[in-house]
């Protein structure tokens, strides 16, 4: 998978019967819903979850699926956050990308080029994004592209990703600009969300990257711009942000994940998660057929999070109480198998997790029995 990242998207013949098996699992008529980075960075969180690889890499409306399943997640912004956020991402490119420029560092650009990405369907767009980049790294001049396509392989199949802008800069270095309508307040942003935005900008770094493998004299910045507006105003103003360490840990992540053909070959025939055409029940018994890896953070992340929380706190799954207890838990997966391990019930008294365990339970007896002798004294001195 590794390499993948590095090659070609696959030819139409290579994915042909891929997308004709996702387009099953979505079911008939049902248009795929397109992954973006901030999805994607998600799935990179947590690469070992087979079922949000396999509804994301087929398109499945998952907060849509998760209403069926009875569990909807409260997802999304509201209209007055995307109409803020388009009216400031607008004035940020005013003036043909010159105050852009401008938040870059560069006062007198000279011409600067904006060339059309326009082109049909998302191959198109991704191949005249590729042309713009190579005609602008030739001509050393400073260009915006405004909304450009770029495509990275994920799991054996083709994701499309649309950063706010790239700026080309005259000696051929490519710069990811991400357009964010939450506010630095005295030069700093909340720091949840800045890590966010680098972890979905380190996406967009690893698809350009692709592309600048194959053109001359053309490097792709790990430092990419963060525009935010200033203080509570709708002035733009810019931070510069390393993203060398999410985009490693992204691309580690990426290459863990197992091909999505894989997971779909593994499911019982005539699964289908047709949210139209199905009942809730079946639905349900479709979801449940794909393995998954909840883990608290999923929560902020994912559209079936409370559906897979839900199923993982009825099976007493230790997932529920996060990754980093899970990992200190080794073989026990359950809380009553914890338990049971604590009280001396079960568990091999060698498990450094089971030893672990019956020495704090014996720790909490021992301070119990301290807060009570006092009490006990001085009624019996009574």
């Amino acid at each position: 998978m590794s390499a993948s990242l590095d090659s070609g998207l696959p030819r139409p013949s290579q994915t042909t019967t891929l997308r004709q098996r996702l387009g099953e699992l979505r079911g008939p008529g049902t248009a795929p819903r397109a992954l973006d980075a901030r999805a994607l960075a998600a799935l990179a969180a947590n690469p070992g979850c087979r079922r949000r690889a396999l509804l994301d890499g087929a398109g499945v409306d998952k907060a849509a699926l998760a209403s069926r399943l009875g569990s909807p997640a409260p997802f999304g912004q509201s209209q007055f956050a995307i109409m803020r956020g388009n009216s400031f991402e607008a004035k940020v490119k005013a003036d043909g990308g010159r105050e852009l420029l401008r938040l870059l560092g560069v006062e007198e650009p000279g011409a600067v080029s904006v060339p059309d990405l326009a082109a049909a369907g998302p191959q198109g767009r991704t191949a005249r994004t590729a042309l713009a980049l190579r005609e602008a790294t030739a001509a050393g001049t400073w260009t915006l592209l405004d909304h450009p396509l770029v495509a990275l392989e994920v799991a054996g199949s083709p994701v499309y990703l649309e950063p706010d802008a790239v700026v080309v800069s005259p000696d051929g270095r490519w710069t990811v600009v991400e357009i964010k309508s939450f506010p630095m307040i005295d030069g700093a942003a909340d720091a949840s969300k800045v890590g966010a935005a680098a972890r979905q900008s380190a996406v967009y770094v690893l698809a350009l990257e692709r592309t600048a493998a194959v053109t001359e004299g053309a490097t792709v910045a790990h430092s990419v711009l963060l525009v935010c507006p200033k203080d509570f105003s709708n002035v733009p103003t810019a931070s510069v942000v390393d993203v060398r360490k999410q985009r490693s840990v992204t691309r580690r992540q990426l290459a863990r994940l197992i091909r999505i053909e894989e997971i779909a070959d593994a499911l019982p025939e005539g699964t289908t998660f047709d949210v139209e055409g199905c009942s809730s029940a079946e639905l349900t018994e479709a979801v449940e057929s794909v393995p998954h890896a909840y883990a608290p953070e999923c929560l902020a992340a994912c559209e079936l999070a409370f559906h897979c929380r839900a199923r993982a706190r009825e099976a007493g799954a230790v997932e529920t109480l996060g990754r980093a207890v899970r990992g200190e838990l080794g073989g026990l997966t359950t809380v009553d198998a914890v338990l049971a391990a604590a009280r001396g019930e079960a568990g091999d008294p060698e498990d450094p997790a089971v030893a672990a365990l019956r020495r704090a339970r014996a720790m909490r007896q021992e301070a119990l029995d301290r807060a009570s002798a006092p009490s006990e004294e001085a009624g019996a001195c009574r």
